[in-house]
């Protein structure tokens, strides 16, 4: 009975550890409201914030259990192209802000094209969400 109330009182930390941690990178540095910003999408900002807040708890909940959808292919196609947009304007809303590119194509000499780099990089993160949810959530 001791060592559960202890495994209950360890995950209480734990959570409140990463979920305190995780508001404070997304407030600090206003990655909602700059990623509202780039999509021109300003109106939608509480949705954005409902969405992370659902998608936070609908993630813990999913990870207490091993949940099976039974969804095809084109659905797990669409979650999976839907996530990694999310994932992608994400990436590219937090390396605005810490002004990540500029360095980046300064360095590496894109700096005139700069755009194809953000590009590769949504991009990139879309194929790769995608290669994930159509080769191993199933």
């Amino acid at each position: 009975m001791v060592s559960i109330f202890l495994l209950i009182i360890i995950g209480l930390s734990g959570g409140l550890a990463v979920g305190s941690g995780f508001v404070a990178f997304l407030t600090v540095l206003g990655i909602v409201p700059r990623l509202a910003h780039l999509t021109k999408t300003v109106k939608l900002l509480t949705a954005y914030e409902f969405a992370i807040v659902f998608g936070a708890i609908s993630g813990v909940w999913f990870s207490l259990g091993d949940p099976s959808f039974g969804l095809s292919n084109g659905v797990l196609i669409l979650v999976g192209l839907a996530c990694g947009i999310f994932i992608g304007m994400l990436a590219a809303a937090l390396a605005e802000v810490l002004n990540v590119f500029p360095i980046l194509a300064k360095r590496i000499g894109m700096k005139q094209t700069i755009h194809w780099l953000l590009w590769a990089i949504v991009l990139g993160k879309t194929v790769g969400s995608l290669y994930h949810w159509i080769f191993f959530v199933p």
